[in-house]
């Protein structure tokens, strides 16, 4: 008796498992029911691209199925990767890559290292490093700075500017850092 209930229980697992991989399958090729979802899915591809740091900025615009990418990088790959992922995604019509490459510099390298650690070595701040994304994202174009992201409040905004601002060799710093729930 117990031999022919554990086949049974056997049976009905390897039943269970096997169709497990079909549902899969075909949850992956289903498009997407809203204009938000496919939103998250290219959000979610983007954030998970292996070359994307720091250092690079990525954000998109979508309108029913047609993505445009948007934001500046430091590798020529990093702006086709992004392309690819998105042209992949069930649901896109069209991709329009309005990435930018940015120019190689040793200047602009070392300003990037040196914002970093002024941004993220403040103690008030760094905080906002832990985690495979951190949410403070340093762009230098010939020596001018644009901080990107999201912080928890103005305070830290304001403190991202200063630690950036301070930086030898930054020509000018724009914060576009935005705060995460402003209260009203």
């Amino acid at each position: 008796m117990k031999q022919h209930l554990l086949k049974t229980t056997l049976a009905v697992a390897g039943a269970m498992l096997a169709s497990i991989p079909s549902f899969a399958a075909s949850n992956q090729t289903a498009a997407p029911e809203t204009g938000a979802q496919l939103e998250q899915r290219v959000r979610h591809e983007l954030v998970m691209l292996p070359y994307f740091n720091i250092y690079d900025d990525l954000s998109f615009k979508v309108d029913d199925g047609r993505v445009i990418l948007l934001g500046e990088v430091t590798r020529p790959t990093l702006k086709s990767d992004a392309e690819t992922a998105v042209k992949r995604i069930a649901g896109v019509k069209s991709v329009e890559n309005n990435i930018e490459v940015l120019p190689l510099s040793n200047f602009d390298n070392g300003i990037r290292a040196r914002v970093a650690r002024a941004v993220y070595g403040q103690s008030t701040l760094n905080r906002y490093a832990m985690g495979a994304q951190p949410s403070i994202h340093i762009i230098v174009k010939n020596g001018n700075v644009t901080l990107e992201g999201v912080v928890a409040n103005q305070m830290d905004r304001n403190i991202a500017g200063i630690q950036a601002n301070g930086v030898p060799g930054v020509f000018n710093v724009t914060n576009n850092l935005r705060v995460e729930n402003k209260r009203s």
